[in-house]
């Protein structure tokens, strides 16, 4: 389900983060599917427990899972969370370049120049 390249300048739990991400995306992992427990998929992958548990923590930052207590963690029932956060940050991104009256051209130039401007993990 998940592996790590420890030569990779990603650091591991976000290489878990990405791949569960896209795991979720593309309907490899539905939801509603129990993930392995922390220290299972830290034995397996032979990394630090707190290097996975930073990983699903984030995650379930972002509604991707869901744990449940002793049961265990899960594919948040509504899948791909990430997305529904993204439309929601476009629209209130809309919203305010509207009230400021900047022209849109000039709005998607600025979000495509910030986006170029982030560092990449991959």
């Amino acid at each position: 389900m998940v592996s790590i390249d420890s030569m990779a300048a990603t650091p591991p739990f976000e290489q878990i983060r990405t791949q569960i991400m896209e795991s979720v995306r593309t309907g490899a992992l539905a939801p509603g599917t129990r993930l392995p427990t922390v220290r299972a998929l830290a034995t397996e992958l032979g990394i630090a427990t707190n290097t996975v548990a930073r990983a699903y923590r984030e995650l379930e930052r972002d509604d991707m899972i869901e744990t449940r207590g002793r049961m265990g963690s899960f594919i948040a029932p509504n899948g791909d969370a990430a997305h529904r956060h993204a439309q929601e940050a476009a629209s209130a991104f809309a919203a305010r370049i509207d009230k400021l009256g900047i022209d849109p051209d000039e709005a998607l130039g600025l979000v495509t120049q910030s986006l170029g401007a982030l560092p990449r993990t991959q």
